[in-house]
């Protein structure tokens, strides 16, 4: 085995373009939408017709997420998140290419399935390969990638826009939108190069039971390369007797799942998931054109840049402190925040807006001449942002990424990403209709499922900081209600301390 990035930054840095591609897909298309050379050319779709264009690329990403545990624990992590870079590449020429609406689905269901294989084994390499003091902080790196995405797509969309006349030029011809379809080729390929050169999760490779490699890895990741370190030598254990254990009792990943103490984390993760989706998060980023078309702003391309930026920096904090605020508070304050936002918002447009007569508009509720409240609902569309980006958004990759035991860690990862793109299809295919019936009602609906999801988090949700994947059981097991867990000192920590006395 050779490869040469030993810093577990980059090691777990560089995979997080795969999450980055999710970011693309998501601007690939609200970059568009505004665009009078995506009107003309796909037939101005609005409603439930331009949902299903929109959600082709979740319910491809379903499809990916669910055969990638079967790839990740068969060809390994890196492996099989290279293997969604070749898919994404053959989605995005498609995509490019496209000369009509059907040939942008099956793009679109092609570029998915790559991104719901490496948004489920992107976060669990990291999670397998990131010492356990700095294993939030890791993950969180594939939202930031996320928001990289979305972000750097954008601007290719909307720079792409003025190469025939600007993005409400009449007679904008298609390659305002082939450009940036083309561009996000590059970075499926420097991601399936750049696996070449990084380590295999250890944790896999013990299982297949190449253990002179899985000891190498966590050497060079964990202890400088010192194969005698005495952290890395009871990590190794650990690993070691969980596998052991495994092997002896029989255990099938299959049946473990339908165990109530594996049961509970399974629902556990696939419910951060969904309300990761549920609230509300998904309107802002496919559909932010819609949101300020409905509060009064007719230019709204670049105004909605900024929601993007505000997406990238404020995951920062959550990246850097995340492992010392912990998961459970992080949680339930994003889904308190981000109602009360909800509410306002929805408020405002409600006793402020009125209908709109203009049919070819894609929203039918507006503000007009109403300058102080669009700014109000514009304001509390980039709070609600910048709330999920240092909450929900981080932590709904984390926590589902470090609660399974090793054995079932890849197929419970694969079901909890599952339930995210199936609600990401339901929500990006229903999005364009609401806009168009209840409009700003749809807004309180949002609010309460982020009421529902504080309810719900705060009677299941445990700490998880701070210890090791191994020691998960502790946190489950322990009988104690998830409103009274503190992470426990994890037995790594207490060899630390001696190995330095």
């Amino acid at each position: 085995m050779v490869y040469r990035v030993k810093n577990i930054y980059a090691i777990c840095a560089f995979p997080a373009i795969g999450g980055g591609l999710f970011g693309f897909d998501i601007s690939s298309m609200a970059g568009v939408l505004g665009t009078n050379a995506y009107k003309n050319y796909f037939g101005n779709p609005q409603g439930a017709r331009q949902g299903a264009i929109t959600s082709a690329m979740p319910a491809g990403s379903l499809v990916g997420s669910l055969v990638s545990s079967y790839l990740g624990d068969y060809l390994g992590r890196k492996r099989a998140i290279q293997i969604g870079g070749i898919i994404w590449i053959l989605g995005s020429i498609i995509q490019a290419g496209s000369q009509n609406v059907g040939m942008l689905v099956v793009g679109r269901i092609i570029a998915g399935i790559c991104v719901g294989i490496t948004s489920t084994l992107v976060p669990v390499y990291q999670a397998e390969l990131a010492p356990k003091e700095i294993r939030g902080r890791m993950v969180s790196l594939q939202q930031w990638a996320i928001t990289w995405g979305i972000l750097i797509q954008y601007f290719v969309q909307y720079g792409a826009s003025f190469y025939e006349g600007g993005p409400k030029n009449p007679t904008q011809g298609p390659a305002a939108f082939r450009i940036p379809w083309s561009v996000q080729i590059i970075p499926a390929a420097v991601l399936i190069g750049g696996l070449f050169f990084f380590p295999e999760s250890p944790r896999w490779l013990a299982v297949k039971d190449k253990w002179e490699q899985a000891l190498r890895v966590l050497a060079d990741v964990h202890g400088n390369g010192d194969l005698n370190n005495p952290v890395v030598l009871a990590e190794y254990q650990e690993i070691e007797d969980v596998i052991r254990f495994e092997r002896e009792e029989a255990i099938s990943s299959y049946a473990e799942l339908g165990k109530p103490r594996i049961l509970k984390r399974v629902i556990l993760g696939m419910s951060i998931q969904m309300w990761s989706q549920l609230c509300g998060m998904n309107v802002m980023m496919y559909y932010i054109v819609y949101v300020m078309e409905g509060a009064g702003i007719r230019d709204p391309l670049l105004p909605a840049s900024i929601q993007y930026i505000i997406n990238v920096v404020m995951t920062v904090p959550a990246i850097i402190w995340m492992d010392q605020w912990g998961r459970r508070p992080t949680l339930l304050f994003g889904s308190f925040a981000m109602m009360s936002l909800l509410l306002i918002s929805g408020a405002i447009q409600g006793a402020f807006g009125e209908r709109e007569t203009d049919p070819s508009s894609a929203v039918t509720w507006v503000m007009v001449n109403k300058e102080s409240q669009s700014k109000a609902v514009v304001a509390c569309s980039y709070l609600f942002v910048a709330t999920f980006a240092i909450t929900w958004g981080p932590v709904s990759w984390t926590m589902p990424a470090e609660v399974f035991p090793n054995k079932v860690r890849a197929m419970a990862v694969s079901l909890s990403t599952a339930s995210n793109w199936s609600w990401n299809c339901g929500l990006a295919f229903a999005v364009p209709p609401l806009l168009r019936t209840i409009n700003w009602k749809m807004y309180i609906i949002f609010a309460a499922f982020n009421g529902a999801a504080f309810v719900h988090m705060f009677f299941t949700a445990p700490e998880t900081k701070g210890i090791t994947l191994e020691e998960m059981d502790d946190v489950f097991d322990s009988g104690r209600p998830p409103w009274k867990t503190r992470s426990p000192v994890s037995r790594l920590d207490n060899l630390q301390v001696a190995s330095k006395e």
